[in-house]
């Protein structure tokens, strides 16, 4: 059986008196890549935040390698992102004034990797994604789906349990965007790394093997995804998402 390494219980959260999540449960496994799906304003970003640890839930409880999170201090929670998470969201959010090279190397010198051995395995990561080329440039020198590329890289050069990317190609043209999807998914399952994709494209849904669909703040469904775009319209538009399914599903 494979082991649950990312688990949200019963999440509930409000902005003030707002609800945006309600009751939500979701799981995802080492080595799964898993889409979280939805309309804009439906909790899926707020969904993220909290399995990330990077808000705290009103109600229910956090999961990371089966150790509750939610309730740590947020210094505690600061390190164990680091360390077992990686972030990839729509804009990249690499830093300006840091090269390529450089924004790829700052997961690991942030926890104490030797200057030498992180230059080795950034230059690494970026040969896979195939932009080592790019290495020594800034971020104004190189194109979107570069950037993004790099990105990718940098949230996977630390060998994270899992990835959580936020609309990842939402910048992107589709061609930029299925090389960035390509390059996540494709590392991240060799590697055994977990990515959570948040998105509302069934474009985007399509790489991954299970859906997670939200509505007003709740699940109302969680199937394997099926094998293109156009298939997971028709399955979406006959409703065979079971309401209320739970993440996990038979078989876990």
């Amino acid at each position: 059986m494979t082991a649950v390494v990312l688990e949200g219980r019963h999440l509930g959260h409000a902005y003030g008196a707002e609800p945006v999540l309600t009751d939500v449960s979701v799981a995802i496994d080492a080595g799964e890549v898993l889409a979280v799906m939805g309309p804009s304003g439906s909790g899926k970003s707020t969904l993220l935040h909290l399995l990330a640890g990077l808000l705290r839930p009103d109600s229910g409880e956090v999961y990371l390698a089966g150790q509750r999170i939610d309730r740590l201090p947020e210094q505690a929670r600061s390190r164990l992102r680091l360390r077992q998470l990686g972030f990839v969201f729509q804009f990249g959010d690499l830093i300006p004034e840091l090269t390529i090279a450089e924004n790829v190397e700052l997961p690991l010198r942030l926890t104490g990797t030797r200057a030498g051995r992180a230059r080795r395995r950034a230059r690494a990561m970026l040969e896979r994604l195939e932009i080592a080329e790019h290495a020594g440039k800034r971020i104004s020198e190189v194109s979107g789906g570069q950037a993004q590329r790099a990105a990718v890289a940098r949230a996977l050069v630390h060998s994270p349990q899992v990835v959580l990317a936020d609309e990842p190609t939402g910048s992107l043209d589709t061609t930029a965007g299925e090389l960035v999807l390509e390059a996540l998914v494709g590392a991240a399952r060799e590697s055994g790394t977990a990515v959570l994709l948040v998105t509302h494209e069934l474009r985007v849904a399509s790489w991954a093997s299970r859906d997670v669909l939200l509505r007003d703040g709740r699940v109302v469904g969680d199937a394997p995804l099926t094998a293109s775009p156009e298939e997971g319209a028709l399955v979406a538009a006959s409703g065979r998402h079971a309401a209320g399914g739970h993440a996990g599903g038979s078989g876990r």
